[in-house]
């Protein structure tokens, strides 16, 4: 927890320092892609399938068992909102940030291979390409993998959901398999087609739907309730964002389990794709400067999160706390995976608006997916930007077996366990990494000085 309080204050220093100028490239190069397309492929990669399944969940199981107090009250109503941003905010963000910009730095400015290693070469110089940097490189793929899969799972739990809830198909094992046979399939097309066609294609489309939505959301609910959830959320989240990173509630056994379930394991998973979501940033990020790159990858993705969850999650408080709706609270109780099916039908045309979520899972999916092979592949070809299709491929049958491994074995909850015991270290590794980065950055700009006074000109 401590980790990522300590990476997002880094990131905040680094956009506003003297290094913040300082491009991911060489100083001519221009963004391969538009700042829209950018900001999509960002959001896709990073939040996800995770972002649909908790929509209304979360929120409304943080104010029916929050963590301190009762439940059901106005209180754990903001304790709800508060805790849910903080899951999905800067922290996350933060993490992909700090890796993305770093290997973009030293790929794109300092010329090493797109590989995890690269960013320690200012502490381990040329032993990156030897046992060590093998080694790192090694231990990454792995957790990458990990928490690859548990995103699929729970994109197939949410598809099989919506298929049961719609058309009465069987929420079992064998129809989760089918759904991750049919999105394989898709995100393998995806992949061979490239950066610049699928995976940009498929997230400005995504981007678009998950707007309608919520729009369509905003418009048919409590319009200035929603508003007022997002300012209030937003304050709570900001005023107590040093004590929640903190908080290990010692004198608390309750709270304490709270915290293990929910903010400790969410704090593994985004550890867990931190490395691939961190290297896709990296990759599609080339020519921005560390100010632009981190501005925009924490503060805008963590404010659409904000909307996002204040428009589902505030309104599906306000269906059970305001208008007495407390079946939609029980179905939560009893299966989060159905939870925004069900607050959906208090909705007008909610077949049709069911059918666009699990459209939205699906492409979610896909674009995590094909991100995810990109990088793995990237990884274990030499740090090639450009990794070959027969590469991703094979990748994607990887994670597709050991995504079917753990859904026939029920393996989730066995996922989220070893996400837990292998994040550890890699928290302990990122922050060794924030340390190499700024004394890389340091090299880099006491070179620049040298250049300009070389070149007889003041450097400020």
């Amino acid at each position: 927890m401590f980790a990522g309080f300590i990476v997002v204050g880094i990131c905040a220093y680094l956009a506003f320092s003297k290094f913040g100028n300082i491009k991911l490239g060489k100083d001519t190069e221009k963004p391969e892609f538009s700042t829209v397309s950018w900001i999509s492929m960002l959001f896709a990669a990073g939040m996800a399938i995770g972002l649909v399944f908790w929509a209304t969940a979360e929120p409304i199981t943080h104010y029916l068992y929050p963590p301190q107090g009762e439940g059901s009250t106005a209180e754990s109503a903001d304790t709800a909102i508060k805790y849910t941003f903080f899951h999905w905010g800067l922290q996350p963000w933060g993490l992909y940030g700090i890796i993305g910009l770093g290997m973009a730095y030293f790929q794109f400015r300092k010329g090493l291979p797109a590989r995890f290693s690269s960013i320690f070469y200012p502490l381990l110089k040329e032993r990156i390409y030897g046992p060590i940097g093998n080694a790192i490189d090694i231990f990454v793929i792995i957790i990458s993998a990990i928490g690859l899969a548990n995103s699929f799972g729970l994109g197939a739990l949410q598809i099989s959901e919506g298929a049961n809830i719609l058309w009465g198909l069987s929420n079992t094992t064998a129809v989760s398999i089918v759904i991750i046979i049919i999105g394989t399939i898709l995100f393998m097309t995806s992949a061979v087609t490239g950066l610049k066609r699928g995976i940009k294609y498929l997230s400005n489309f995504n981007m678009i739907l998950a707007i309608l939505i919520t729009l369509f959301i905003f418009g048919f609910g409590p319009a200035k309730h929603i508003i007022d959830v997002f300012i209030t959320g937003t304050g709570s989240y900001l005023n107590d964002f040093l004590s929640m990173s903190t908080r290990l509630a010692p004198f608390n056994s309750e709270e304490q389990n709270w915290i293990s379930n929910w903010t400790v394991f969410y704090l593994a998973w985004w550890l867990s794709c931190a490395p691939f979501v961190g290297a896709f940033i990296a990759r599609v990020s080339r020519g921005r400067t560390i100010k632009e790159f981190v501005l925009a990858v924490l503060v805008v993705p963590s404010l659409m999160c904000f909307v996002w969850f204040s428009v589902f999650g505030g309104t599906g408080i306000y269906l059970i706390h305001e208008l007495g709706n407390t079946v939609l609270g029980d179905i939560v109780s009893s299966n989060v995976t159905s939870a925004l099916f069900a607050f959906l039908d208090y909705f007008p045309m909610s077949s049709f608006t069911s059918i666009l979520v699990m459209l939205l899972s699906l492409v979610f999916f896909i674009t995590q997916a094909d991100s995810g092979a990109f990088v793995l592949a990237m990884f274990s070809s030499g740090g090639s930007l450009n990794p070959p299709n027969r590469i991703k491929l094979i990748w994607g049958g990887v994670l597709f077996s050991y995504a079917i491994i753990l859904v026939i074995a029920g393996g989730l909850e066995t996922a989220k366990s070893v996400l837990i015991v292998f994040t550890s270290p890699l928290a302990l590794l990122i922050l060794i990494m924030c340390y190499a980065i700024l004394k890389g950055l340091m090299k880099d700009e006491s070179e620049i000085k040298s250049e300009y006074a070389e070149d007889g000109k003041e450097v400020s």
